[in-house]
């Protein structure tokens, strides 16, 4: 079945799915003393990322097989999609390993869809703290999952108009000077600090006006937040004014899925 026959709808579904049942492998490791492998990009992986992956790509490859998958992991093993095609996944089985690895709860599964370099729908799960949030075209939500990996509540999530004091989501294991000047010149502020792909959720909800990133960040890393962002009625902008895009190859300055800096805002 091709993938455009496919409805978005369903295929928000298959991404909840997949993220909670990676998220239960996630939280059957998250307790036990794992241990911690630095890769050769100086990140932390751990057999949660690896137990995770496995799941959800084997998910993905038996639900839509022929869609190409982009998987951090399988990244960092040199297995590199040839061609991507005009819809690919992106997957970050993981994302704030080095929350999970300190037992703080801001880490997540993330799964998007992204068409001709948009990412269309997204899903991003809290499997610590039990909440989900999802987004496809015209539509965001956030739910609630209990102990048993359920969807247990929903509602619509929208961005908020920006009044009165900003309130700044600022990543929490990587800031930089950068980012503080930013900030600085924003005047007054209220800073939000959380980890991982969280802050796009936080901007998604109203709870928060923008997230300025000026720090690495990889195409898995943001997609599925970013989807979900952007399905509530905020942008994600690179320092140029320009949507940010996915499924950058052959960078002049950097290497493949790299993100350049950005800008994430609400209303």
């Amino acid at each position: 079945m091709a993938l455009s026959t496919i409805s978005d709808q369903y295929l928000l579904a298959e991404f909840e799915r997949l993220a909670l049942a990676g998220g239960k492998q996630i939280m059957r490791i998250y307790c036990t003393d794992c241990a911690v492998v630095t890769k050769a990009d100086k990140s932390p992986v751990t057999e949660a990322d690896e137990a995770a992956e496995l799941v959800i790509l084997e998910g993905l490859r038996a639900a839509f097989p022929g869609v190409c998958c982009v998987a951090e992991e399988e990244i960092a093993q040199g297995k590199v999609p040839p061609n991507l095609g005009d819809a690919f996944f992106l997957v970050d089985p993981l994302d704030g390993t080095k929350e999970f690895v300190n037992r703080r709860p801001d880490f997540t599964v993330n799964i998007a869809l992204v068409r001709k370099g948009i990412p269309e729908i997204g899903v991003v799960y809290a499997p610590a703290t039990g909440k989900l949030y999802g987004g496809r075209s015209g539509h965001a939500y956030e739910a609630e999952i209990d102990a048993d990996f359920l969807v247990t509540g929903r509602k619509p999530i929208a961005v908020r108009a920006r009044s009165g004091k900003t309130a700044v989501v600022a990543s929490r294991s990587h800031r930089t000077k950068e980012t503080d000047d930013y900030i600085d010149k924003l005047g007054e502020a209220e800073i939000v600090s959380v980890g991982s792909s969280l802050k796009f959720c936080i901007l998604a909800c109203g709870k928060a006006d923008i997230y300025p990133r000026f720090g690495r960040t990889m195409e898995w890393d943001t997609a599925a937040g970013d989807a979900v962002l952007r399905a509530a009625g905020g942008r994600t902008e690179t320092l140029g004014g320009k949507p940010l895009s996915y499924g950058k190859r052959q960078q002049a300055n950097d290497i493949d899925f790299a993100n350049p800096y950005f800008i994430a805002t609400g209303g």
